[in-house]
Formats: structure tokens, C-alpha cells, sequence
């Protein structure tokens, strides 16, 4: 005796052109909006220079109460090379700082566990861009807009330091 076989029906022609059709309208979604995570973009507030070589900058910010008064630096400075590094950090009106950052190393700038970086008068107003000189003995100077923030937002007011 033979066993009942489940029935299968054949895809309507009607099934067929509305799922090529859906897939075509899906795929034409692609091609005019771009795929922005296959794009490399900054996801923090600060911003990267590369130093030539291995050496870098990460998350790169200033903080300060107003244009002219003292601010200091957060982010982060790294090192893949064999050999440590001094790199100094400056802006105009203010006298250059360095920081050692040994060989593999990433040194944290400011924070509470971060090495102090503080600029005796930040020449741009809180929202704007400061322009600040990055230089290493090997790879030259870069200069980057390193953007400056106030206390206005909650997580960045005690990296504020005290105005006078």
C-alpha cells in the first residue's frame, strides 16, 4: 500500500512576479540610500590625528569656562612604535606641553586617571573649534581643530576647570 504523499501546489504565476517585484522595490531601497555603517566616521565627540608613523590622537577635546580663560585636554595619545615618544600638544597664546608615551602605550589625557594637560588661555569660545599643533621628533607637526566644550553638558561639567 502506497502512503499519501502531502500535495504540493506550484507557485502561482501571480505569487512569482509580486515577490520578484517586492525584491526589486527592497534592493532599489539600497541603491539611493547609502549604507552609512560600511562608511568609517568619528563616534565621539573628540577627534583622531594620525602623528605619522604609529603614533595617534584619540578623542581629542578641550574644556573650559570661556574663550581666554584656562582649559585642559582630554583624549587619549598612542604609540605603536618600538620606541617611546614625546609628543607636544599646543595652541596659540598658550606654551607647548609634552607628554611622554612609551613604546606600545596609550597615554590617557585628563580625566580623573588621565596625565593633566592644561592650557593657561584657550583662544576659542566653548562650541567652537581650537586649533591646536600636534608634533612628534619623527613625524613632524599636524595641525587639528580640536572642538572646546563647557560644563553645559551634564557628563563633561566637572572636566571643566575652575575659571581665574
Amino acid at each position: 500500500m502506497a502512503s499519501a504523499r502531502p500535495s504540493r501546489r506550484p507557485w502561482s504565476r501571480t505569487a512569482v512576479v509580486l515577490s520578484a517585484g517586492a525584491v526589486l522595490v527592497l534592493a532599489g531601497c539600497s541603491a539611493t540610500n547609502p549604507i552609512t555603517t560600511s562608511e568609517a566616521y568619528n563616534v565621539v565627540d573628540g577627534v583622531p590625528v594620525d602623528l605619522g608613523g604609529d603614533v595617534a590622537g584619540r578623542n581629542l577635546l578641550v574644556f573650559t569656562s570661556g574663550e581666554g580663560e584656562v582649559g585642559t585636554m582630554s583624549g587619549a595619545l598612542t604609540n605603536q612604535s618600538r620606541e617611546d615618544v614625546q609628543v607636544e600638544l599646543s595652541a596659540e597664546g598658550t606654551d607647548p606641553v609634552t607628554v611622554d608615551v612609551g613604546a606600545g602605550q596609550t597615554v590617557l589625557l585628563g580625566g580623573d586617571e588621565g596625565e593633566e594637560v592644561e592650557l593657561e588661555s584657550v583662544g576659542a569660545p566653548p562650541g567652537a573649534n581650537l586649533t591646536m599643533t600636534l608634533s612628534t621628533p619623527a613625524g613632524g607637526s599636524v595641525d587639528v581643530p580640536v572642538p572646546v566644550f563647557d560644563g553645559t553638558l551634564p557628563e563633561y561639567a566637572e572636566m571643566v576647570p575652575d575659571a581665574g
